[in-house]
Formats: C-alpha cells, structure tokens, sequence
C-alpha cells in the first residue's frame, strides 16, 4: 500500500458564497479495508483511490455526518416511499461502468445545473472509472436500481467495519416521484440493520447549502467535532 499526501490552494467554496475552501488529500493506492474504515471515521471522503478532508483556515461548518442505523425510526412519510418502490428491482454489485451508467450521471448533474446552479462537467468512461470504480478494493460496491429493467438510480457505498460509507448516488429525474433518493438511502440504513452495523457515514453536512441540509432530517445522527486535537463522534441535540 503506498499513500501520497498533498492539499489545494484555497478556492471558492462549493458550499457557501463568500467563503474559501481548502483540501487535504491522501492518494492511497491499494488502500486495504481496515485502512479504508480507519479514514471513513476519521471524516475523510473517498473517491476513486482518492481520500479527501476539508482543512478550511477559520471555518469549520463542514461537519462530517453518520447516522445511527441501528437505532433509526421509519417514519409515516419515509415508509410511503418504502411502499412507492414495490416494484423497483435492486442488485448489488461491484463498482462497474456502462453507456447506462454515463448517460444517466450526465442526465441528473444536466438537471441539478438547471435547478440548483451546480458545475456541469461532460464526463468520458475514463475519468468515470478513475473516480468511481478504481479503487474499490474489496469494500466499494455499487447498489443498482431498476423500473421494468430500466436503470434508474446508481448508488456508491464503502462497507467498513462499524457501519456504510455513502459515496454517491445519482438517479434519474424523470423519476422524481419515487424519490429515489430517499429510496436509495433508507435501503442504505436497512442493509446495515440486516448485517448490525450501526453506522450510515453520510459525508458532510453544512447547515445553509440546499444540497446538503436534508441529512438533517434523518436522526439520531452524530457528527466529528475536532476537540483540541482529537477527533469525537458526538451526539448532536
């Protein structure tokens, strides 16, 4: 396992204006699973063979999130969506990369450009793969999602030791109604419950941003406070 270390120079921040964004990266090639647990807990993101933290000089509103799966009450409006997904098909998988699977990434990123003013960036099956699916190692898998053998939503997760590390998912909007979104997630939290892993690692969570703000809504959660040094997962009240 060889691991490189390096930051970025400060940018504008994805996630609020008028603030500057910095960070750290580790590039570990042959990260291994107890080593891939290890970075998850300690709010570190991973994306391809690359593991990502925030080190923002007098900010620090990015908070990394886990939700506690084993103790989550489904409420009326999250067993609705349970129930509007009867009839969707999953299969789990390892990390894989198809015309499917571009077509729809650039159909949901074309939609959230529109809607919520992300960057839209045309995305080829090699920068897909060294983002997506290398690195996977013997954790990162690939939860699928189908109407009528149609695929409609990719979801990313990490297995680590104590829980499921949340990549990313993106779906397609022209099937809103299913909120497959909050679909993709709840399958996340009973997966976990199935195999008594307690933790959901759902990446950052800033109060303000649009995009990130509805982790709120599925408690209890705790949060990575860092005290003098140390790196605590406390119960947010």
């Amino acid at each position: 396992m060889n691991e490189i270390d390096f930051c970025t120079l400060d940018v504008s921040c994805p996630y609020l204006s008028g603030k500057n964004s910095r960070t750290m990266y580790k590039y570990v090639d042959g990260c291994d699973f107890a080593y891939n647990s290890k970075l998850v807990k300690e709010g570190f993101r991973r994306f391809g063979n690359y593991f990502s933290t925030h080190i923002c000089d007098g900010c620090n509103e990015c908070k990394s999130l886990r939700i506690d799966a084993l103790n989550f009450k489904f409420t009326k409006s999250l067993r609705r969506v349970i129930r509007k997904n009867s009839d969707t098909k999953i299969r789990i998988s390892k990390p894989n990369l198809s015309n499917e699977h571009i077509k729809l990434y650039e159909k949901y990123h074309k939609f959230m450009h529109e809607k919520r003013g992300w960057e839209f960036h045309e995305l080829n099956f090699n920068r897909y793969y060294h983002v997506y699916v290398e690195g996977a190692g013997s954790f990162g898998y690939e939860v699928d999602y189908f109407v009528e053998d149609k695929l409609v939503c990719v979801d990313l997760i990490d297995l680590v030791d104590d829980g499921i590390s949340s990549i990313y998912c993106y779906y397609d909007t022209n099937f809103a109604h299913l909120s497959l979104g909050k679909f993709s997630l709840l399958t996340q939290i009973k997966l976990a419950c199935e195999h008594n892993l307690r933790w959901i690692y759902l990446g950052f969570y800033v109060k303000g941003c649009p995009s990130l703000e509805y982790k709120d809504e599925y408690k209890p959660y705790q949060i990575l406070n860092n005290t003098n040094g140390d790196l605590i997962w406390e119960n947010l009240e």
